[in-house]
Order: structure tokens, then C-alpha cells, then sequence
């Protein structure tokens, strides 16, 4: 009974976070979905007595292939504009004779499920002495050209991965002493304010600036207000030359 509701939790768990992972629009919220689908095949596999392909589940796919996609994103960055341009000319066509092909592969596969007689997980690795054991035997004596081509299959697509994400310098690398020089010759040499201030400038005698655009009273400094407004050196912003009047005034009343 508890296996039976698992399944069917996990099922639409898992059926749910596939659908997210082809109709998400954002490749990070995908990779998340996919970790999802791989942590559901997981607890099925221990479900179904299967402990070693649960672990492997976990420890290689989950937390080393879907560590390595959010890495790879993080790092790259993936821009939703980029996802409509087709790169490689026919993509498309082959990607429908690949989903037809799949398509094929899986409903061959639950076919093959449904008529064969099922001889039983106990039943099947009795002979082998055990899940890991049997596991062991079929990948490198049946389905060990299969398991090769794949490791084959995965480094290449690792290396392809590689060459399309490196991208040629098209100019040489700017030095500290080139950036340093193009801020000097810049409209602003000194350093920006900080984030989190709405100052314009690093200036203690300019007010700053509240969200809404207006002018903050509280950081009009009285006494360098004072000494502009008798010199006559009002910043030319409206705004701002009558928000440092204001202040002499409030300070002389």
C-alpha cells in the first residue's frame, strides 16, 4: 500500500517538474526542475529495492551533473533573446526525427513491460548474488559497448559544450593602468557613491537625492550652505539651489 501511493506521489511530482523543464522560460528554473525529476527517479529506485542505482542517482546525476548545469549558467549566463536565434541550420528537423526516434524507444520499451512476464527483482539478481553484483555483470559483459559509447558520448558533449561557449577576445584585455587612464579622462574621476545613497556625486557640499527625485533637506550641510549662498555659488540645477537656500533659511530663523 505505501509503495503504491509513493509511486503515485512521485509520479506527479516528477510529471509536473518534466513539464516545467520544457516549458520553463528561464534555463535556471529548468535545471532546477530537472534536479527535481532526478531526485523523484531516486526515491523510486530505493523504492523498488534498488539502493545502488538510488545512490547513484543522487551522488552522480544530482549532485554532480545538475551541480555542474546551474554552475555552467551561473557562470556563462544564458540571455532569453539567444534561445530564439537558431545557430546550427536544421537543428530543428533533427530535433523532431530525435523526439519521434525517443518516442519510439519508450513506447517499445513499456510494450516490452507490459506483455513479457516479469521475473522479479529478487528473482533476476538471486543468480548474480545480489543488485550490485548483477548490476556490475550486465554493464561489463552484455551492455558493455553500449556503456562505452555513452562515456564516449558524454566527453564529447562536455568538449562541444566547451567550444560553443568559448567566445574569441575580440580586443586585447584592458590593464588596470588603461582602466585607471579612461576614468581620468571621464566625466566622473572620483569613485561613484556607494550603493544604497542617492547622492549624484561624493560631494559633501551637493544634496542628495530621495526616491522620488526631490531633494533631501537632512543632508544639506548648514554651514557650507551658508558659505555658498553668501559667495554666490549655487549649483546651476534649480532644485538643488533652492533646497540650499531653504536650509540658510531654517538655520537663521
Amino acid at each position: 500500500m505505501g509503495e503504491t501511493i509513493t509511486f503515485w506521489v512521485l509520479a506527479v511530482v516528477s510529471v509536473s517538474a518534466a513539464l516545467g523543464l520544457v516549458f520553463s522560460r528561464k534555463a535556471v528554473y529548468s535545471a532546477l526542475m530537472l534536479g527535481a525529476v532526478m531526485l523523484s527517479l531516486a526515491v523510486l529506485y530505493a523504492v523498488q529495492d534498488a539502493p545502488f542505482l538510488a545512490a547513484v542517482q543522487i551522488i552522480v546525476y544530482t549532485g554532480a551533473v545538475m551541480m555542474l548545469f546551474l554552475f555552467v549558467l551561473m557562470l556563462v549566463g544564458v540571455d532569453s533573446s539567444d534561445s530564439l536565434v537558431e545557430t546550427i541550420k536544421g537543428q530543428r528537423f533533427w530535433a523532431m526525427i530525435a523526439g519521434f526516434g525517443f518516442a519510439a524507444l519508450v513506447a517499445l520499451a513499456v510494450g516490452n513491460i507490459a506483455l513479457s512476464p516479469s521475473a522479479g527483482l529478487t528473482e533476476a539478481t538471486a543468480q548474480a548474488g545480489g543488485n550490485v553484483p548483477a548490476i556490475a555483470e550486465l554493464i561489463f559483459t552484455r551492455h558493455v559497448f553500449a556503456f562505452e559509447v555513452a562515456s564516449a558520448l558524454l566527453i564529447t558533449a562536455a568538449l562541444a559544450a566547451m567550444v560553443l561557449a568559448h567566445r574569441e577576445r575580440t580586443r586585447p584585455k584592458p590593464t588596470q593602468k588603461v582602466l585607471a587612464r579612461a576614468r581620468f579622462l571621464g566625466d566622473h574621476p572620483s569613485p561613484l557613491p556607494g550603493p544604497g545613497t542617492y547622492a549624484r556625486n561624493n560631494a559633501v557640499d551637493m544634496p542628495a537625492l530621495l526616491p522620488d527625485g526631490s531633494v533631501s533637506e537632512l543632508s544639506v550641510n548648514r554651514v557650507i550652505a551658508r558659505h555658498d549662498v553668501e559667495e554666490d555659488r549655487l549649483p546651476e540645477d534649480p532644485k538643488l539651489a533652492e533646497a540650499i537656500r531653504q536650509a540658510v533659511e531654517e538655520e537663521s530663523k
